[in-house]
């Protein structure tokens, strides 16, 4: 019933706090505009925590585990178990190389706020192939773990539509507008951001180094905020590690680690630097670092595959990859 690491009940914090915000948003709608940015903060931070869970589960329960995860994905904005093929056991394993369905140079390596802002979708389509893979495997193979993604979809399905029946009976028409500015852009910040930082964390790193295959982000304000998630060099060699712990794991790391990946002015200044400064002064963009994703260092003729995927249970293979 209780974490197994303390600084998770302040993710149960957080949870609570995204199922407050979105009630005072129902309660006092005049409220809604104001609290869009609180409610999608918080959204993100479940998506976050989605993330964080499916590595190392938050309880030693396994069926706490499933509520969890059914919790989270009612503010993150789409049933967590899709962490599992698509990152866990397919990002986690080819790292932004050949296979990964969330690779960031599928059309350019180039690194723009045209790229940026479209890579959601493109990483979004390729990694449904992934999806599908693994629900037709745990269908004809592990009827069980089937059930409990269905189940997934439909409180996930059910919490939604739900909330927008609820605004149309409290406030008839203007109802869908407090749904929207409560649960619906919350939820597509949330998974248009996650994909965001997926493709900050791995754009122009060196797939193929040991510790160079991910950009860092040190500050504090910034892994206080996300669960530690600028620590993504650890995160990625320490897949099982517990995000509480990934600050020591970066310390460890860091001598070992281009400077070039270590982002130590915050997140917003490597933003307004990347893509308002860089277009106008090149030299303050971010470079490839080390080999290109596409350039393997065997020489051998690039294709890219696609990759199959496995069943399992959140948490249970991120340690076995980096």
């Amino acid at each position: 019933m209780f974490p197994r690491y303390r600084a998770d009940y302040r993710s149960l914090l957080w949870v609570a706090m995204a199922a407050l915000c979105v009630g005072i948003t129902y309660a006092f709608p005049k409220l809604a505009p104001w609290l869009l940015w609180l409610n999608c903060y918080l959204a993100l931070c479940c998506g976050v925590m989605a993330h964080n869970h499916n590595h190392c589960p938050t309880f030693a329960n396994k069926r706490m585990n499933r509520v969890f995860g059914n919790i989270l994905s009612l503010f993150y904005g789409f049933p967590t178990y899709a962490w599992v093929p698509t990152h866990n056991l397919n990002h986690h394993k080819y790292v932004n190389r050949n296979g990964d369905a969330t690779i960031t140079w599928r059309y350019s390596n180039r690194h723009n706020a045209l790229v940026a802002a479209t890579y959601f979708f493109v990483s979004s389509y390729f990694q449904t192939e992934l999806t599908k893979k693994y629900l037709k495997k745990a269908r004809l193979q592990n009827p069980r773990l089937f059930r409990q993604i269905m189940m997934q979809y439909a409180v996930w399905g059910g919490w939604y539509s739900a909330w927008l029946g609820l605004a149309l009976a409290l406030y008839g028409l203007k109802g869908i507008w407090v749904w929207t500015l409560a649960s619906a852009i919350p939820a597509i910040f949330s998974l248009w951001t996650i994909h965001l930082f997926n493709y900050e964390q791995h754009v122009h790193t060196d797939p193929w180094s040991e510790h160079n295959h991910s950009r860092n982000w040190e500050t504090r304000t910034v892994n206080f905020f996300l669960f530690n998630n600028g620590y993504h060099g650890a995160h990625h060699e320490n897949p099982g590690l517990h995000w509480s712990r990934l600050a020591g794991a970066h310390r460890e790391l860091r001598a070992h680690i281009d400077p070039r990946l270590i982002e130590r002015n915050g997140m917003w200044w490597y933003f307004i630097r990347q893509y308002l400064v860089a277009p106008l002064f090149p030299r303050l963009g971010s470079v490839q670092v080390g080999r290109a994703p596409f350039d393997p260092p065997d020489g051998k003729p690039f294709q890219l595959a696609s990759a199959d995927v496995e069943l399992g249970d959140a948490g249970s293979n991120a340690a076995a990859v980096r």
